[in-house]
């Protein structure tokens, strides 16, 4: 950090201060070794400024004449430095002399072992442990890429919204959501996802993550069995044994969940959690006759479905397939969706499709976690698709995505050769590359990691016993020239493990 950077703090406005009156210490020493202590611990920076006089001695109910005191005295010890009328500030040249260890540090009694925590505590310190590093290599999933276009008009709409003003956005809202932006979300689903809902029955929500975990809180018990598909996403696994439900994998083929296993393991499980648009992470679409047979086990049992339909709108073949709760005539299905794939992470706006019944419980769970997501970004994002913009970037970026698709699969093919079998999804941002028979995906996960390519072994999203053997390439959010050259190291990686 420069000298100019630092100059601009101003922390030690809020500085903690207090004075003992029936201490024998006279007040202005109290005052200096206070800002002494303060600067040679690091809690005060250098470049900090102190608070003034007349207002420190008002903070306190001192005297001015203590303050100034103490001020000159470090002033004189070349701890602060400044002139009478600009401020006073931490000197820049107290290196040495500085010691950030707290003072009560060696007093501290030692931790003997783990905190105690709940049992839900210890469940999520697990969890916390393994979290997976954020790093933008190729092919690590989630990532995306919005163009200059529709960067600029985020910024037009954002700069408007700014100038606005809008007293709103500095008060509590709605737990919902703010309406204009569910309205959109309702225009949009209807047309392009054949989804049932009207703007009431929708809770924006913090990204899929946070409607997932809020499904699971609201409607599963500790100890209830709840359908998850096997392989499938790591992080809904975690959310279902974090609340203590029972986890019933129920194996995916090439017609999606296979219904027919998952009753025969758990016939009365009280939800189930699905991708049927664009199964994570193998990509298969769940078929009609499956989509049917497990509306017809939710209706029959009184369970749930959990809808997730994370990535639907980059489909490179045909339209997005029509959703599963389109499909459903009895409200057993909540439907999740998500902008933060089809926009930017950062902007972590999700939404939840709610059969009416269900929305103050809902709206109850949202309320004990974070209230309302910002208003500010609903209100541009309502903007960005009442203007037409999401129509746009969509367009746009499924054309490049698909190129981004065909240019690692290719350049794969061409590498591996007979090393990996690549399976081209029609939708979606990942693909998967299955490794023969007998070779471990984690082993060349940690080759293909040593040489700066970062891929996900499909073993590991496996319940149990994993079946297959292969490669999750995230092909989005990366620049072509990435792309290429991590598609050479994998393949090499892969040749050599053949060989």
């Amino acid at each position: 950090m420069t000298k100019a950077a630092v100059a601009r703090s101003r922390w030690g406005q809020f500085l903690a201060l207090r004075v003992d009156r029936a201490s024998s210490v006279p007040i202005f020493r109290q005052i200096y070794l206070g800002i002494r202590d303060a600067v040679t611990t690091g809690r005060l920076s250098p470049g900090s400024q102190l608070p003034a006089t007349r207002d420190l001695a008002d903070r306190l109910d001192v005297s001015r004449t203590s303050v100034l005191s103490a001020y000159e005295q470090l002033r004189a010890e070349g701890y602060v430095d400044g002139k009478l009328g600009a401020g006073t500030f931490v000197s820049f040249d107290i290196e040495g002399r500085v010691d950030a260890t707290p003072v009560d540090k060696a007093s501290a009694c030692p931790v003997a072992g783990p905190r105690a925590l709940s049992a839900l505590g210890r469940r999520y310190r697990t969890i916390g442990d393994r979290l997976p590093a954020l790093q933008d290599i190729a092919f690590n999933t989630g990532f995306c890429s919005p163009d200059a276009l529709t960067m600029d008009r985020w910024r037009q709409i954002s700069t408007r919204q700014l100038a606005r003003n809008d007293l709103n956005h500095f008060r509590y809202s709605d737990t919902r959501g703010l309406t204009p932006l569910r309205e959109q979300i309702a225009e949009y689903l209807r047309a392009a996802r054949l989804v049932n809902c009207e703007a009431d029955r929708i809770l924006v929500t913090s990204g899929t993550q946070q409607a997932v975990d809020l499904s699971f809180r609201v409607l599963v018990d500790a100890g209830d069995p709840v359908w998850l598909e096997n392989p499938g996403y790591p992080a809904t696994r975690d959310a279902v044994r974090a609340l203590g439900a029972k986890v019933v994998p129920v194996p995916v083929d090439s017609a999606g969940l296979n219904v027919s296993a998952g009753i025969a393991r758990s016939p009365g499980a009280r939800a189930a959690y699905v991708t049927p648009s664009h199964q994570f992470p193998t990509g298969t679409v769940m078929s009609m006759a499956r989509r049917l047979e497990l509306l017809d086990w939710a209706q029959r049992t009184g369970s749930w479905i959990i809808e997730d339909d994370y990535d639907s709108e980059f489909r490179y073949s045909g339209q997005p397939l029509a959703s599963l709760q389109g499909l459903d005539r009895h409200e057993r299905v909540i439907y999740i969706g998500t902008f933060s794939k089809v926009l930017f992470p950062g902007l972590r706006l999700g939404f939840i499709v709610l059969p009416r019944d269900l929305v103050a419980a809902f709206q109850g769970a949202r309320l004990m976690t974070d209230r309302h997501p910002p208003t500010l970004q609903q209100t541009v994002l309502a903007d960005f698709m009442r203007d037409g913009f999401l129509t746009g970037h969509i367009r746009r970026t499924r054309r490049r995505y698909r190129a981004a698709r065909d240019l690692v699969a290719g350049e794969l093919r061409r590498r591996a050769g007979s090393s990996c079998d690549i399976h081209l999804p029609d939708c979606g941002m990942q693909l998967v590359c299955y490794l023969p028979q007998g070779l471990s995906d984690v082993a060349v996960a940690e080759q293909a990691a040593r040489r700066g390519v970062l891929v996900r072994p499909l073993s590991s999203m496996f319940i149990g016993k994993a079946r297959r053997s292969g490669l999750v390439l995230g092909f989005t959010g990366h620049e072509p020239q990435k792309l290429r050259r991590a598609a050479a190291v994998l393949g090499q990686v892969l040749s050599d493990w053949r060989g």
